[in-house]
């Protein structure tokens, strides 16, 4: 603080000196006019003077202008001129200058300063708020850049334009308008700053549509545009986009990730200094997450400290916002007095104004805090809101029209040159036509031959195809068919005949007398055995069947053969969130014969105490995984038998595919998982 107060008595004592100094040598020359030039563009723009000196400077610089030759540098130093009256707001006089620098170029036909001359009135036009006149200079100065190719000065134009269409709420053509400028810029280079404003504007717009996820999309992108260097920090665009983007959560109601953007765009180096306006937006913003989110720390002296700021700026729009802000906090808080009295006053202001949104936004909350006159807000609020829809529909359809008939007269002029050459290339035109029609006959005779012939050629080739795919698919089928009847055998007869031969050859040990019994035990399941051979080739349709009207139960009945048969503990597990009725017939079938087979290999080899078999659903797919805790083999050395053939088979014709896990005395784990269509989701429990 005391350095500060030291700085600003300097700049008052320097002042006070300058001031002095001029008053002794106001007669005195000075020697060159570029130099006193360029001396009174500086003080015109200098912050610390008085607006009335700045004014009187630059009024001194274009005195200076007017008395040298109409050339370039004149309409330049002419829009020095004009840029210092706008920054000073002096409306009036930059109007003027404006004006006059874009009838020196009329004279010159100097076509690139009277675009940018239009450009300027538009400036003008849109700091009073008159829409269409505004739109209608920015309109006549695109149509001038496109004439001479400027593409730099066109995108910026559009730019222009979109800022004005989306603060008149005509969202769709300001959308359209702001692609057209992307679509220039995109093919240019060192437009950083233009893409920006593209991507910034675009991220407002989606906000103001409501459509969040775009809008966080162009903010973003905005940002990462501002890690080009070539952009000046001074500018405070990341302070700006950090804003933005709080402002969209704040819509959202994620107070908290609002409050941590706002809070990102105030600490963003010299932002009070470099722009004074967005860092009391901030302020105001960070206030206002913070008492949405019921963190009151600060509050309401942020609320008070942004208004003070906007207050001696005379932001009215940014005064009444912040008393709008004012009027919640206190009515959360029970002052009604104090809610009341701040809505009342952001009302009044609003009306004073002229600002219907600011008014709409008053009334909102005014009829909030004080309901026993909410009626009546509620009727003007009304009332307004569909004076500005329409207003805001008639300036659309305004800016539309303004550009029909800008191309209309423009095309006017062109259809009088035009007709005088479409006479003279009738005829030519109604000769080529007949002569075209003669050699295109004569050609489509032609080819109508050709084709015939082409067709006739593809009609034999694809017979002698047909019979060679019959061929083929008959000798597929034949051999599919003959590998199925392998693998049911395998799969389905063998582990039962093993167990009957190791019981036979048991009964070489035994007397006569006490082995025939079981012998003719035997020879019963052999027969059995041999029966079920028979059926296997009836019996497979309805099996398949079976396994798929009812898969689980099937499922449970071979977990209880293997239980009453076997000393090993079996755990089944089943996802519910399974949906079997959605798994195709292929897979269940498949799915089956891999247990059953696993099965076999646990009793044959494992000597596991423990064998677990479980289904889970993944996204996207089923997974199976039979785990047991026997004495395990080494994957690496030891060579797959038919079993795990037939079970890396199967599950290839799932699509899947399986992995074995096995450490010797550890156990084993074989895991398969099968691909199931995005569209059939497993996992959703609305199906």
């Amino acid at each position: 603080m005391k350095k500060a107060s030291q700085i600003l008595l300097f700049l008052v004592l320097l002042l006070f000196g300058c001031t002095n100094e001029r008053k002794e040598n106001k007669n005195v020359k000075l020697n060159s006019s570029n130099d006193s030039l360029s001396i009174y563009f500086s003080l015109a723009n200098d912050v610390n003077l008085p607006l009335t000196y700045k004014q009187k400077y630059n009024q001194k610089a274009l005195d200076i202008i007017n008395a040298q030759k109409d050339d370039s540098i004149k309409k330049v130093n002419l829009f020095k001129v004009a840029n210092r009256y706008f920054n000073m707001n002096d409306w009036e006089s930059y109007k003027k200058v404006s004006k006059l620098v874009l009838e020196k170029a009329a004279v010159s036909k100097d076509s690139a300063n009277m675009a940018k001359g239009y450009v300027y009135l538009g400036d003008y036009y849109q700091a009073q708020a008159i829409s269409d006149s505004a739109f209608l200079n920015y309109f006549k100065a695109e149509k001038i850049f496109s004439g001479i190719n400027d593409d730099f000065n066109i995108a910026k134009t559009l730019l222009t334009k979109a800022d004005l269409q989306l603060s008149e709420g005509d969202f769709f053509e300001s959308e359209i308008t702001i692609f057209k400028a992307l679509k220039i810029l995109k093919e240019k280079k060192d437009v950083s700053n233009l893409l920006y404003d593209s991507y910034n504007l675009l991220g407002i717009l989606y906000n103001e549509r409501e459509e969040y996820d775009k809008a966080l999309e162009f903010h973003n992108r905005a940002l990462l545009i501002l890690e080009d260097k070539s952009i000046p920090a001074d500018l405070q665009l990341k302070s700006t986009s950090l804003n933005n983007m709080g402002f969209v959560y704040l819509k959202m109601h994620d107070f908290n990730l609002a409050k941590i953007y706002f809070q990102k765009g105030l600490e963003q180096k010299d932002l009070f200094t470099g722009n004074t306006v967005l860092y009391a937006m901030l302020l105001d913003n960070l206030a206002y997450a913070k008492f949405k989110s019921k963190e009151f720390t600060g509050l309401p002296a942020q609320f008070f400290d942004a208004l003070k700021i906007r207050d001696s700026l005379k932001l009215e729009s940014g005064i009444i916002l912040n008393k709008i802000h004012l009027s919640e906090y206190y009515a959360f808080n029970k002052d009604t007095l104090k809610a009341i009295q701040f809505s009342k006053q952001a009302l009044n202001l609003s009306r004073i104004s002229n600002k219907s949104r600011n008014t709409l936004d008053a009334l909102k909350q005014i009829a909030i805090v004080d309901p026993e006159n909410a009626s009546r807000y509620t009727k003007e609020y009304i009332k307004i809101n569909e004076k500005l829809q329409r207003e805001e529909r008639k300036m659309g359809e305004k800016f539309s029209r303004i550009e029909y008939e800008t191309n209309e007269i423009k095309d006017q002029n062109s259809n009088l040159q035009e007709k005088n050459k479409t006479l003279v290339y009738v005829f030519s035109i109604c000769t080529l036509v007949g002569l075209f029609f003669y050699v295109y006959k004569t050609q489509q005779a032609r080819n109508r031959e050709l084709l015939f012939k082409q067709q006739q050629q593809v009609a034999n080739e694809d017979i002698y195809n047909l019979m060679i795919s019959q061929q083929n698919d008959i000798e597929a089928t034949r051999i599919k068919e003959k590998k199925k009847v392998a693998q049911e055998l395998h799969d389905g007869v063998l582990g039962r005949m093993f167990g009957i031969r190791i019981s036979l050859d048991s009964l070489e040990q035994m007397d006569e007398t006490e082995a025939l019994p079981k012998r003719r035990k035997y020879l019963t399941e052999l027969k059995n055995i041999e029966e079920d051979i028979r059926e296997i080739s009836h019996d497979l349709n309805r099996e398949k069947s079976e396994l798929i009207n009812n898969f689980v139960l099937i499922l449970n009945k071979l977990f209880e053969n293997q239980q009453n048969t076997y000393d090993s503990k079996l755990i089944t597990s089943f996802d519910p969130q399974i949906k079997w009725e959605l798994v195709s017939n292929a897979v269940k079938i498949n799915l089956y014969r891999i247990i059953q087979e696993a099965l076999q290999n646990c009793n044959k080899y494992a000597d596991a105490d423990t064998i677990t078999v479980e289904f889970k659903s993944e996204v996207n797919y089923l997974v199976l995984s039979i785990y047991d805790d026997g004495i395990g083999f080494n994957t690496k050395k030891t060579k797959s038998g038919i079993g795990l053939h037939n079970i890396e088979y199967r599950a290839a014709e799932c699509k899947g595919n399986v992995s074995i896990k096995s450490v010797q005395g550890q156990g084993t784990l074989l895991v398969v998982k099968v691909p199931i269509d995005q569209k059939i989701n497993l996992q959703n429990n609305d199906n």
